[in-house]
Formats: structure tokens, C-alpha cells, sequence
């Protein structure tokens, strides 16, 4: 019933309909103050009016301004203010919101109203407000100074130049020594007046501000409109900061001098020139009376980079003390931040280990658990034992999210203690049976996945926990990921009958997708059986699933029964070890559906990298490099890990994709200094009959646009490359670089792989932007920006690395193309020397761990890789041996697939 009414009575059609009442006479103060709270209250929970109800709404709520209720009016503002983003004409109420905000008047709901112009002014009538707004930012009314500075706030992304004359009062407004003025006024009404009568008296006596909040409001508006000035920044933070001690500070609120800090660990990661005195003011706020400052600090200076220990002393005696505090909250962010300093600092964070271990039994199980996570990260060996006891007693008390953090500690855990695998894999082994959800048991069945791959000794019983896992698994991405690695790791065991049984159930027990799974898992027990016996087991079994409903299981039987019976298919089936390059593969395949005439010729796959399955797993997790490699990076600790040669080669093929002749590709080279006004990177792309440069070129100038940019290339005589076609910038600010510059070179002799080097000048037009317009004036003048000079070499743009099966790719390039030549490289130290400067030179992809020397005197390396531009596939056997005073000898062996990759590689090792 209580439902029904609240659902009549919150009704937008209901209400629309009483909005009768804002046109009665007299106005009715509670009746409008009532449907105006019902108003924003759908706004609030999301409810929408369109733009016809919404401008009812708006004009209908506007004609209350002729009432004088305090109250009343405060509901008027806070409805416009909601309403003002979907109503249409609303600019037209601006000059009865202005008359409540003279300077002069002394209203309650003078901060409303700045509120609710904010919303309704359009950017260019923000400069006939400027006066208004500086008013109310140095008023010592805290309510009213808050109110315009959260509104500028707001207003700048719209008015920048505007809001950015107001940095004065703001920079007051900071400052401020006291917030205590009243205003004078009658004592006629009640509390905000209400239940006053229609004639009520505006006046009210404001409450003194004892919290200096608009100081918090100040200096966010002051570090917006000074954050592109690093050296304004860095004056503010030692202004404010009050000295070494911290003591002379004028900022007397907590958050405002939270937010200092945070200001303050940017700009030192900003600027490493700054830390020693950024260091300095941090370490003296670690002494403030507030708690939430102390923290803040020591938090800014835990998260540090390359912060030592000496430095995190201070910080974690702080932490320390918050551990013993009463108040959870304190706990909680103490343990957390500990929890993360221990994975870089286990040694700094060991001695806190007594009192994280009163924590252990902490009521608050959040606490609890961070509190055990950074004992498992600092303790010792000897503690293990102790502590898994400790986790297994509440890890039933604790939610998912606490529990995968615990399983994450103990994987770290098992890397570092190894010998105590056997009450690490019993702990995962329990908490796998126990209810959770698919987070957490996906991060235990990851924990498992490790200690099979780095611990042997462990790999069988961990191999059966997780047989008796999928027995009853509900979640299907992690029964096909168990059976996969049941498929890799059971054949090797010694004895893989006992793991057939348990995938062969998931055949008759489980989904489609879990039934294509154990079929393929099945099948690698079968091609890697040693016992003739096995073998025919398993082709029983696949017959079996010959029948099945699902065509994927049916087609996947049926090929491994194939595969099993042919030798070769298997090898290239099952036993293979590397795959294509996914990024690479996608690029040729969209090349080659886009292409109407390359339907005529079947797909060529020859000329894709290939790469191992660690590669690719690594590859699986890194972000795309789409949106990051044209630009060079400004920041090193927020730029992602670096491209490989396959995603980069990706990006590259799709920005290619809409110009004629083009569509292969390498790596950024850096061409300027990275802190100069303009900056270039430059990357070659080896085609069969050309080679383009793409120069990606950045404007850091953000009042000159350049036209017509152009890089002129000048290679050295002779070097059987001539210039053809060069796509210019017509424009490029800063608000849209990088932009790019191709220059295309065609290739005299598409047989001969050319190495050479180039003259570089970027060439362009500089023009100055108008800052009132912001449009570039007309006159500009000829500009050139001498670059670095461009290589064209051997290793690093002819030759990528690509993973291949050496033995076997070895014996089938036998009678391609063949070279043997001995070489003397008396310079080097030890056969590790040389191996690192020969994948270095060549580029290639060393396989089998063979770029690790298991002896000091004799080694073979083994290299791999293909040659852009259609010179297919190469592999490289270097023979080395070592003695002192000859240094190393040796002898390079090199198939190809065709005479001049081979000769290729034979010139780059001489030189």
C-alpha cells in the first residue's frame, strides 16, 4: 500500500500535472516546496523529462521569484540548477539569478544562485559575471566564497581565459586568516525559515566556519588554472607548504593539505629535479595533528620512484603507528599501503612483522588479511607454516575480493619459498573445494598453474588436485584451461594413464566447449605415447567421439584421428612448438580481404613472424598500441610496456592501409632530444619494391601551428634508392599531434637489400595562433629543424625475428640457399659477449635457450628469422669456441630460403 502511494505520489506524470501550483495567488511556500523536493528527487534517481517537460518545468518553478521565502527560494535554485541541462531558453532567467547576487545582498540563498548561474550562462557571457564571481570568491562568507569557487571550478573548461584572470582571488581566498564575519539581519523566522509566513524577513545570521573549507575549494581552482605550468605549480606547493616543518602553512584544512600533497607527488614524479626539497616538505607533514595528513604524506612518499630505504624509514614508523590505533579506518589504509610497499621493500616493511601479527586475529577481516598478505611478502621461511595455519582458520570469514588477494600473496610465495610447496599446494588445493566465485577460483587454479611451471617436484600432485577439480567445475573457461595444460604436461609425466580417466569424463559428462577441449587434450596423449598400447586406447576413445551431437567435437576427433596416424601432421598439429604472430596474422589477413585482386592467389602465410607459445601468452596481456606508438612518450612510468615487432607492425599496416602500394612494417626510432619544441620519431617500413619512412612529428607549442610540414631526405650517392612520393601535413598544432610524414623511396634493384644512411630537415611553415580567435594568423614565415640522421642497416630493418622448430626447419631448408663461413672476434671476453652481440647485430629470435651458454669454451646458438620486403625465411647456426688471448672463433652456418637473404646475413656478421 505504502509502496503503491510513494510510486502515485513520485509519478512524473502526477507531478507535471500539480505544477498548477507554482501559478496560484497567493503562492503557497510549503506547496511549492513540497513539489519541488519530489522534482529533484526523480531527477535524482534517474529519472529523465524531455526537453518540452523539462522547459514546463523550468518557467513554471521561475515564476516563484517573486515570492520572498528564504527557504522557498533555496528550492527555486536548487530545481533550476538540476533542470537547467535539459531545458531549453534558460539563459533568459539570468538577470532575476543576478539581482541575488549582488555583492550587497544579504541572503541566505546568495550561494544558490551562484550555483544555478554557473549552470545556465553560456561561455561568452562569462566575462559580464567576472566581476560577480571575484566578489564572491574573497567574500568571508565561507558558504558564499565555496559556492563561487566550486562554480569557477566548473566554468573553467568553458571560459578558460576568463576564469584564469580570477587567480588573485583565489590565491586570497587560500590565504584566508579567518571566516568568521555575520551578517546582520533580524531574528524573525525559524531555522532557514521555515513554516515562516509569505512576508518573511530574508535576513539570517550565518554560523561561523571553524573547517577553512574554502581553502580546499581554492586550491583546486588555483592548480587548475596553473597545471600546464610546471615551475607555477612547484612555487605554489613551496609557498603553501610552510617550510621544512610544515609548521608555517596557511592551510589550516586537512583536505586542502591532502590535496597539497598529492599536487606535490606529482610534480616529483614530474620533475626529479625537485625531490630532495619536494622530500623535505613531505617528511615534515608526517608530523602534522592530522591523521589524514600524516598518512597522505607517507603514503606519497611509499609510492616514490626509486625511493630507498633510508628514505621510507620515517614514512613506515608512521604507518607503524597507525597499525596500534584504535580507529579501523587507520588500520585498514596502513596495512593496504604496507601490503604494497612489500612487494618492492619486503626488507624496510619486516619491522612492522610485530604488530602486523596482532592484526592477524583483528575483528575487521579486511584488516586481517592485508595484515597476513604483508607478512607472507616480509616473513621468513620459517614462518610459513605458522602463517598458512593462521589464513586457514578465516578464510571463510572474508569476501572473494580479500580472498583472491591472499591466494595472490601465497603464489609470490611459492616462487620465493619453493620448499615449502607441499602446505602451499595442500592449502590451494583445500580452498579450490570451498564455495567462491570465478575470480577467485580462476586465481588459485593461476597459483597452481605456477607452481607446476616453476616448481618440478610439485607438478603431479598439483596435476591430481586439479583432475579432481574438474570433476566438479561449474566454470567452462577453467575446465579448458586445466585440460589444455593436462594435454601439454601429462604425456611428460611418468605415468600420463592416470590423468586419460578424468579428461575422458568431461567427454561424456560436460558442455560442447569442455567436450572439444578434452578431445584436443586426448588426442596429445596419443601422438606423444610412447606405448603402442596407449596410442590405440586413445584412438578408441576419439572413435567414440565421432558420434558426438556438437560438429566441433566431431571435426576435432576426426582430424586427430588423422593426425595420429601420419607422422608429418602430427609435427605440424600437435608437436609444434610456435605459432603465428596473432597481430601480424590479423594485419595480412584484413591486407588481404581489402585487396580485390589478391583473391586471385591464395593466402600466403610464408611471410608472417612466428613465435613461441611463452611469447604468445606474454603478448595476450600487454594493451593495444593502436593509440600509443605514433606519439613519443612524455612520461615513462604511465607509458605502457614497449610494442613487439608484431603489434607494431599491425598498428602500422592499418595506417597504411588507404594509401596506394603500401602495406608492411618496424620500430620508432627517436630522432630530437625529448624535451624539444618539436619532436620526431621515425619508422621504416621494407616493402619489395619500396621503402617508406613514416615521421611521426609533434607540436609541443601550443600557440604556433605548423603548415605544410615536410622531412627532406638526402641518402648518400649511390645508394640505389630514388625519392617518389612524399605525403605532406597541411596542419599540426599542439592539440593534434603527432601528425605524419611518409616519404617514399622506390628500390632500383628490389634484389639487393641497400644499407645507407639519410640527411634529415623537417621543413614547414610556423605561423602564430591569435589568441582571441585562436585561429592561426595568415602571415607566417619559412622554418627547417635539422634531425637526426636515418640508418638504413641490415640487422634492425631488413631482418625480423620470427620462432621456428630449428632441427626440423633446419633439415628443410637443406636444399635452399646455403653459406658456411669462419670468422675471428678477437675482441670479446667469453662466448656470452659474443652471443649478445650477434642476436643484437642480426636481430633474430635466438630458440631452445641457446642464447645462454651452458659452457665458458664451447657453444652453438641458434637463430631464427625472416626477410622483409619477400626475402622469406633464415636461419643462422653460429658454432663458437673461446680461449684467452685469441678471444672467440667462429663458424656461421645460414639457410634461406632465397641466395640473397643468405648473402644478407653473411655480409652484416662481416662487416
Amino acid at each position: 500500500m505504502r509502496s503503491g502511494l510513494s510510486s502515485y505520489y513520485n509519478n512524473k506524470t502526477t507531478i507535471i500535472q500539480e505544477a498548477r501550483v507554482f501559478n496560484d495567488s497567493p503562492i503557497s511556500p510549503r506547496k511549492c516546496r513540497a513539489l519541488l523536493t519530489r522534482i529533484v528527487y526523480l531527477l535524482y534517481i534517474g529519472e529523465t523529462f524531455s526537453a518540452q517537460e523539462a522547459t514546463t518545468l523550468f518557467f513554471g518553478t521561475t515564476k516563484l521569484f517573486q515570492h520572498k521565502d528564504s527557504a522557498l527560494r533555496q528550492m527555486v535554485y536548487l530545481a533550476i540548477k538540476e533542470l537547467a541541462t535539459t531545458a531549453e531558453d534558460v539563459i533568459m532567467v539570468t538577470s532575476s539569478i543576478m539581482k541575488d547576487m549582488q555583492p550587497n545582498s544579504e541572503v541566505i540563498y546568495r550561494p544558490n544562485a551562484i550555483r544555478a548561474l554557473c549552470r545556465i550562462i553560456d561561455p561568452s557571457m562569462a566575462q559580464g559575471v567576472e566581476r560577480f564571481f571575484k566578489a564572491a570568491i574573497v567574500d568571508r562568507t565561507p558558504s558564499i566564497s565555496s559556492a563561487a569557487l566550486v562554480s569557477s571550478y566548473h566554468l573553467f573548461p568553458l571560459a578558460k581565459d576568463v576564469v584564469k584572470r580570477w587567480v588573485n582571488e583565489a590565491q586570497e581566498a587560500v590565504s584566508a586568516k579567518s571566516s568568521s564575519s555575520f551578517f546582520p539581519g533580524s531574528s524573525g523566522g525559524g531555522y532557514l525559515n521555515f513554516g515562516s509566513s509569505g512576508n518573511s524577513n530574508s535576513g539570517y545570521q550565518p554560523i561561523p566556519s571553524t573547517s577553512y573549507i574554502t581553502q580546499y575549494h581554492a586550491l583546486g581552482l588555483l592548480y587548475l588554472i596553473r597545471q600546464q605550468d610546471r615551475m607555477a605549480v612547484t612555487k605554489m606547493i613551496q609557498q603553501l607548504g610552510g617550510g621544512k616543518s610544515g609548521a608555517g602553512t596557511t592551510l589550516k584544512n586537512s583536505m586542502a593539505l591532502c590535496m597539497l600533497i598529492r599536487y606535490a607527488a606529482k610534480v616529483m614524479e614530474e620533475d626529479p629535479n625537485v625531490q630532495r626539497q619536494i622530500l623535505d616538505l613531505l617528511e615534515g607533514w608526517l608530523r602534522h595533528k592530522s591523521d589524514m595528513v600524516n598518512f597522505e604524506a607517507a603514503r606519497a612518499i611509499c609510492e616514490m620512484k626509486n625511493v630507498n630505504a633510508s628514505q621510507l624509514t620515517k614514512s613506515i614508523a608512521v604507518l607503524q603507528l597507525f597499525l596500534s590505533s584504535p580507529k579501523p579506518v587507520l588500520k585498514f589504509s596502513a596495512t593496504r599501503t604496507l601490503a604494497t610497499l612489500a612487494l618492492t621493500h619486503p626488507a624496510a616493511v619486516a619491522s612492522c612483522n610485530v604488530d602486523l601479527e596482532n592484526l592477524i586475529t583483528d575483528q575487521n577481516r579486511s584488516v586481517a588479511t592485508y595484515a597476513i598478505t604483508t607478512l607472507l611478502k616480509t616473513g621468513n621461511e620459517a614462518s610459513v607454516d605458522r602463517l598458512m595455519k593462521q589464513i586457514t582458520g578465516f578464510m571463510s570469514e572474508i569476501s572473494d575480493e580479500f580472498k583472491v588477494i591472499i591466494v595472490d600473496a601465497i603464489r609470490s610465495l611459492c616462487i620465493k619459498f619453493p620448499t615449502k610447496h607441499v602446505s602451499m599446494l595442500a592449502f590451494l588445493s583445500g580452498v579450490l573445494r570451498d564455495e567462491g566465485g570465478y575470480d577467485f577460483k580462476r586465481a588459485v587454479v593461476e597459483a597452481m598453474f605456477d607452481m607446476i611451471k616453476f616448481i618440478s617436484d610439485c607438478k603431479e600432485q598439483a596435476l591430481s588436485h586439479l583432475c579432481e577439480f574438474i570433476e566438479d567445475c561449474e566454470f567452462t573457461k577453467l575446465s579448458v584451461r586445466i585440460l589444455h595444460l593436462l594435454g601439454l604436461e601429462g604425456p611428460k609425466a611418468p605415468q600420463p594413464t592416470k590423468y586419460i580417466r578424468f579428461i575422458y569424463n568431461r567427454v561424456v559428462l560436460e558442455n560442447a566447449t569442455v567436450r572439444a577441449a578434452a578431445v584436443a587434450s586426448l588426442a596429445k596423449f596419443g601422438v606423444n605415447a610412447v606405448d603402442d598400447g596407449l596410442r590405440r586406447s586413445i584412438g578408441v576413445l576419439l572413435n567414440r567421439c565421432l558420434d558426438d551431437v556438437d560438429d566441433e567435437v566431431r571435426d576435432r576427433a576426426a582430424m586427430y584421428l588423422k593426425v595420429m596416424k601420419e607422422a608429418s601432421l602430427a609435427d605440424t598439429y600437435v608437436k609444434e612448438e610456435s605459432v603465428f604472430s596473432l597481430a601480424a596474422l590479423e594485419s595480412k589477413l584484413v591486407a588481404y580481404v581489402n585487396d580485390a585482386d589478391a583473391s586471385a592467389q591464395p593466402f600466403d602465410a610464408s611471410s608472417i613472424p612466428k613465435i613461441s607459445r611463452a611469447q604468445l601468452a606474454a603478448e595476450s596481456t600487454r594493451p593495444s598500441t593502436l593509440d600509443t606508438i605514433a606519439a613519443p612518450a612524455t612520461r615513462a612510468s604511465a607509458s605502457p610496456p614497449p610494442p613487439t615487432a608484431a603489434e607494431t607492425q599491425s598498428a602500422y599496416v592499418q595506417q597504411l592501409a588507404d594509401i596506394p602500394h603500401f602495406a608492411d612494417s618496424v620500430k620508432p626510432a627517436q630522432l630530437t632530444e625529448s624535451e624539444t619544441e618539436y619532436q620526431v620519431t621515425c619508422v621504416k617500413h621494407i616493402f619489395r619494391e619500396h621503402i617508406v619512412f613514416q615521421f611521426n612529428v609533434s607540436n609541443t607549442l601550443p600557440d604556433t601551428v605548423l603548415e605544410q610540414v615536410v622531412v627532406v631526405m638526402q641518402p648518400q650517392a649511390d645508394s640505389g634508392l630514388t625519392e617518389d612520393v612524399v605525403f605532406q601535413i597541411d596542419s599540426l598544432s599542439c592539440a593534434n599531434s603527432p601528425g605524419i610524414v611518409y616519404v617514399s623511396f622506390k628500390r632500383d634493384n628490389p634484389r639487393e637489400y641497400t644499407t645507407t644512411s639519410f640527411q634529415c630537415i623537417l621543413k614547414f611553415i610556423s605561423k602564430e595562433l591569435d589568441p582571441s580567435t585562436g585561429r592561426p594568423e595568415e602571415e607566417g614565415y619559412e622554418d627547417e629543424y635539422q634531425l637526426e640522421e636515418v640508418e638504413l642497416s641490415a640487422g634492425g630493418d631488413y631482418i625480423i625475428p620470427s620462432y621456428a622448430s630449428f632441427s626440423s626447419e633446419w633439415d628443410r631448408l637443406r636444399s635452399g640457399a646455403t653459406a658456411t663461413e669462419t670468422f675471428s672476434l678477437g675482441a670479446m671476453e667469453s662466448i656470452k659477449a659474443a652471443c649478445d652481440s650477434i642476436i643484437e647485430l642480426l636481430n633474430m629470435e635466438p630458440l631452445g635457450g641457446t642464447e645462454t651458454p651452458s659452457s665458458p669454451s664451447v657453444h652453438t646458438l641458434q637463430l631464427s628469422g625472416l626477410v622483409t620486403g619477400g626475402g622469406g625465411k633464415v636461419l643462422v647456426r653460429c658454432r663458437m669456441t673461446f680461449s684467452r688471448g685469441q678471444g672467440v672463433t667462429l663458424e656461421l652456418g645460414v639457410r634461406a630460403e632465397q641466395e640473397n637473404a643468405c648473402a644478407l646475413v653473411v655480409s652484416v656478421v662481416g662487416g
